[in-house]
């Protein structure tokens, strides 16, 4: 029962970054968005791990400390700005941040509008992809051109709204 759950869970999520995608014409990363989720070594987790109300990822760190599905998700998939960690090119050997492409940035605040809209389901307002953002821990390692343009797109829908926001990134 978990297995069909999450399947329908990471379908409709899939769906939704690909309606919003298409709307802004991203449509190769709407088709693509997130296949590595309904690969093995992502999926077994979040059948594991599925509750319905929140990522099985963040179960399964709670239960072993990391998150093995995350782990190669992130790797896979360029919406994440996690995918774009490098060490500096000055020698400090430091993990940074790299600057994201543009329709990449797009595609992550997408993600973070469908993620919402699944999890809240009825009661989900426009303001809260900003919310979860806000409560989150991205802001030390992402790249500050690439937070600055993602947090204006997040402010930009909370306060105007998705056609608003949607229209200005197609523009």
């Amino acid at each position: 029962m978990k297995a069909i759950k999450h399947f329908q869970t990471i379908t409709k999520h899939k769906i939704l970054v690909m309606q919003e995608c298409f709307r802004v014409g991203l449509y190769r990363q709407g088709l693509l968005h997130d296949l590595s989720k309904y690969g093995w070594t992502e999926f077994r987790v979040g059948c594991r791990y599925y509750q319905g109300t929140r990522s099985p990822n963040n179960a399964e760190r709670e239960d072993k400390g990391y998150s093995s599905a995350w782990l190669h998700h992130k790797g896979r998939n360029k919406h994440h700005y996690e995918y774009w960690l490098d060490y500096d090119s000055h020698g400090e050997g430091k993990l940074v941040g790299m600057k994201m492409p543009v329709r990449y940035v797009v595609e992550m605040f997408m993600d973070r509008i469908a993620a919402c809209k699944v999890y809240k389901g009825a009661a989900y307002k426009d303001s809260d992809p900003l919310i979860y953002y806000n409560s989150g821990k991205a802001g030390d390692m992402m790249h500050k051109d690439t937070r600055k343009l993602l947090e204006k797109l997040l402010h930009m829908l909370a306060e105007q709204g998705e056609e608003t926001v949607f229209c200005y990134v197609r523009r």
